[in-house]
């Protein structure tokens, strides 16, 4: 396994609303402790839709992890040009500087949104382009936009060698727990 696809809700879908919720960080680093054994073995390029959410997140982790793995390579693509255009301005300036370090940003469709067809046009190309898909899932949860991506992984995963890693709330949660618990002691 080579390319990585990692994605998962959008942030709205999990009740996050601004880059400073206090979830974030146990994200990442659920991300990060997903990631690093794949990095360790194969992975070379992560991609991911680049949605504000998990993807975004995402972007992150592996440009802090490219410090240590410098051959690690980041791709962004998404569904239409500037999908960032009608966010808040905070969150258009945080995009733009992941996009600015991305060793690939393009879209499957230089045109602005023009309908649900730039996003199907996008998975197929982000599921052709992967090996695997590490996707954050939960059964609990809300289906939300991560339950198109299970999906079609699950299909793939079915008929032949594609991978699929899923991540948890229980994940996130346990790493919350354990940096409470040793804030505590």
């Amino acid at each position: 396994m080579t390319t990585l696809l990692v994605t998962g809700y959008r942030a709205h879908e999990l009740g996050i609303f601004d880059n400073k919720h206090q979830g974030i960080p146990y994200i990442k680093k659920a991300l990060a402790a997903r990631l690093i054994p794949l990095i360790e073995d194969g992975v070379d390029w992560v991609i991911t839709p680049g949605q504000y959410g998990v993807d975004l997140w995402a972007c992150e982790v592996v440009l802090e992890l490219k410090r240590k793995y410098p051959l690690l390579k980041l791709g962004i693509i998404t569904a239409h040009a500037n999908p960032e255009e009608k966010w808040k301005e905070d969150k258009q300036n945080e995009y733009r500087g992941i996009v600015a370090r991305a060793d690939y940003y393009g879209a499957v469709s230089n045109a602005p949104y023009d309908g649900s067809w730039q996003f199907r046009a996008r998975d197929d190309l982000l599921f052709r382009k992967s090996d695997a898909i590490l996707l954050f899932y939960d059964e609990d949860a809300a289906e939300g936009s991560a339950k198109y991506f299970k999906e079609r992984a699950l299909k793939l995963h079915a008929e032949g060698d594609y991978g699929l890693y899923l991540m948890f709330a229980e994940e996130i949660q346990n790493i919350a727990d354990e940096e409470n618990q040793r804030d505590y002691e």
